[in-house]
């Protein structure tokens, strides 16, 4: 039991109670009458009697009750509560975990019939410890309040907070309960940061001998109690550094032997020598401890298109490595092959069984586009080894022109009729008041420098360089290795701060190969001379010439993007578009805003998966669709996230310098104030005493 006022209870009982006790000490004052007999007047010589002065107190029922009266009265004044276990500390930060395995549907709230997600679960655990919080006394509330203050931080990839301090368990609760799904991916790295940002400053001012001052700020003091509710699938814990002086608690919700199936890879390809082939790749993952054979569904523009059986294997137990003693899941999966020319909104559904704890994972989405040749052409003054790389593509048209011939296509307007446009060693030529540094269009640029503005830096050719890293999963560069490539004379670049490049490959001197995007222009940049290299004569370079061209190819207009949950979508919009709506895969609808000038607009962060489609006031791109008088483009969001979808809720989080093991019951623990009940008691006690003095008159 604690209490809130104790000392404001015992002073008041150190004065009522004596008083009360004096009163029944008190002698009536009464005048003397003389009358003939006292026959009749009994009780009024007993009352005489019993107020004597000095006389011991009589056993007094009157006095026990107004004493039981005033005793609850004094007590309930002390505001006593009773707890089975205080929460430590005054200040608590409660993070809750919404990501997409808190989908799952084995929270320990409810019974299992109701199929509880996890979410629901962690929510009712909070409200329950927002319940426990020690709430100021009477005298407290006017000056300011001493009673513990929490906040309500939720995150998934991002973190928000939704409440900040108070001691408001209402307003706490409404947070809480506020807390909506996501499908996105988990990380607490920023959930953390956010929390100890809360921390007061600690800013210590000295007064140096000569009277001036010096100021300086201490290490923050731990912030409070942070407690985590999560299911503790969380990939980057151990990066989070809280400090060992940080209070922490996990409530870990879920079972480690929750099961689920789900889709964790979808793409779609068309091969090269024949673009009307559609090919959908589609990767599965299980977490369940035997084998088992699902119906994996393929649907074409919400048309079922083919069912194939996937037999998948049961998850192990790994022997080795750092996750020595933990579930394997067991993975596969399948190829569909169909003849498609047309585009197509693609969805994938796999049969999970009953025991299948997440359905998040069990759907995927993707926006394939039509089959396509493209335009190429070649801009060189003799290059054997690009017409060798290109000639055997499956192109629509392929021209190899020379720098003069190039540029009067431009002056003539029939530039445009190429998708791509390789440049060997040159540059078109650009006004000199320009933006950019390259014309609108696609290009791969070889042994050139787009110089800025908003472009690159050339550092100028260097000697011999070998390759060092490089981007694996680039569509540029995927499945290609450049560990045996040799650069005879090396060209690095510097990308400056307003350049919007991304480094695609980097030798040992500095960066080799780069993407650069500007608001008219998309171009892949290989600075070196190939021809001053080994790469023409391994076949890395026919593939990376074929991928780079496809991938510059697309136009842009979004199609086959997929983004996942968390994620922002970016794209770029023709010119003068106007009025850019999102239909949500539920069918509700979001303003997206305008584009930027040069028709980049960015909606997001997306939450749910599924099919999006952005449609806009204006001119369709290549690649969009037109509904009534809007110009549509569709687009999709996909969980396909490996560790997100292996949801075995864990008992430990391994912080950078903490081990957190899971609360041992956290349930939560309740107060009762116990001074309603008190007072009730008192008044009752005041009726019993009133009833019996009645009574007593009478007789």
């Amino acid at each position: 039991m604690t209490w809130l006022s104790p000392m404001l209870g015992i002073v008041a009982a150190s004065i009522a109670v004596p008083t009360l006790v004096i009163l029944y000490f008190l002698k009536l004052r009464r005048r003397d009458v003389e009358i003939s007999t006292t026959l009749l007047w009994k009780k009024s010589i007993q009352d005489l009697q019993a107020n004597a002065p000095f006389q011991r107190l009589r056993r007094n029922i009157l006095l026990l009750l107004q004493l039981l009266a005033l005793g609850a009265a004094l007590t309930a004044l002390a505001q006593p509560q009773i707890r089975s276990a205080m929460a430590t500390g005054q200040k608590h930060l409660i993070l809750i975990d919404r990501s997409a395995s808190m989908n799952a549907t084995d929270g320990a709230a409810g019974s299992r019939a109701e199929r509880v997600s996890r979410l629901e679960a962690a929510k009712a655990e909070a409200i329950r410890l927002v319940d426990s919080l020690r709430e100021p006394g009477i005298f407290d509330q006017v000056g300011g309040g001493e009673g513990d203050q929490a906040m309500v931080i939720a995150f998934d990839t991002t973190a928000k907070v939704l409440q900040s301090f108070t001691g408001d368990k209402a307003l706490l609760r409404s947070a809480i309960r506020a807390i909506e799904p996501s499908d996105s991916p988990s990380s607490i790295d920023e959930a953390i940061r956010l929390a100890l940002a809360q921390a007061p400053r600690d800013v210590v001012i000295e007064t140096r001998p000569d009277g001036t001052e010096s100021r300086y700020e201490r290490p923050p003091k731990p912030v409070g109690t942070i407690h985590i509710y999560s299911d503790g699938r969380l990939p980057d814990v151990g990066r989070v550094d809280a400090g060992r002086e940080e209070d922490m608690r996990f409530h870990s919700i879920g079972t480690a032997e929750a099961t689920n199936i789900g889709i964790t890879s979808l793409r779609a390809g068309r091969a090269f020598d024949n673009p009307s082939e559609l090919s959908i790749f589609v990767g599965l993952q299980t977490t369940e401890r035997s084998p088992r054979t699902v119906d994996v569904e393929l649907r074409l523009n919400g048309e079922v298109a083919s069912i194939r059986p996937v037999e998948l294997p049961s998850a192990t137990i790994e022997e080795t490595g750092e996750r020595k003693g933990r579930m394997a899941p067991g993975v596969g999966g399948t190829v569909f092959r169909l003849e498609r020319p047309e585009g197509a909104i693609v969805a994938v559904r796999v049969s999970a069984p009953a025991t299948d704890e997440l359905s998040t994972d069990n759907a995927a989405f993707l926006v394939a586009p039509p089959a396509k040749r493209l335009s190429v052409a070649v801009v060189t003054r003799g290059n054997l080894f690009l017409s060798a790389a290109l000639e055997n593509l499956p192109l629509a048209r392929l021209d190899t022109l020379t720098p003069e011939q190039f540029e009067q296509a431009r002056a003539d307007g029939k530039a445009t009729v190429y998708d791509v446009v390789v440049l060997d060693g040159y540059l078109p030529t650009t006004p000199k008041d320009a933006a950019t540094p390259l014309p609108a269009g696609r290009y791969l640029v070889l042994g050139a420098v787009p110089g800025t503005p908003a472009g690159l830096v050339d550092k100028g050719k260097l000697g011999p360089a070998v390759m060092v890293d490089w981007s694996k999963t680039h569509p540029a560069l995927r499945g290609i290795s450049l560990d045996a490539l040799n650069i005879g004379a090396s060209r690095p670049v510097e990308i400056p701060p307003t350049s919007a490049a991304t480094v695609l490959a980097a030798a040992d001197n500095g960066p080799a190969i780069v993407e650069l995007t500007t608001p008219e222009a998309r171009a892949i940049v290989v600075g070196f001379d190939v021809a001053e290299s080994d790469w023409p004569f391994d076949v890395s370079f026919v593939v990376f010439m074929a991928q780079a061209v496809e991938h510059l190819g697309d136009d842009g207009a979004g199609v086959a993007q997929s983004v996942q949950p968390g994620g922002v979508y970016a794209g770029r919009l023709p010119r003068g578009s106007a009025e850019v709506r999102v239909r949500l895969p539920d069918g509700a609808t979001a303003p997206a805003g305008d584009p930027a000038p040069d028709g980049t607009v960015v909606f997001g962060p997306l939450q749910r998966v599924g099919v999006y489609q952005m449609s806009w006031r204006g001119e369709p791109g290549p690649s969009d669709g037109k509904s009534g008088d809007r110009a549509v483009r569709p687009f999709a969001a996909n969980l396909l996230d490996a560790a997100e979808s292996d949801i075995g809720a864990v008992g430990t989080l391994e912080l950078a310098r903490q081990r957190v093991s899971a609360e041992a019951d956290s349930r939560g623990k309740t107060v009762r104030s116990l001074w309603p009940w008190l007072l009730l008691a008192a008044l009752g006690v005041l009726l019993l005493e009133w009833f019996i003095y009645n009574r007593k008159v009478q007789v």
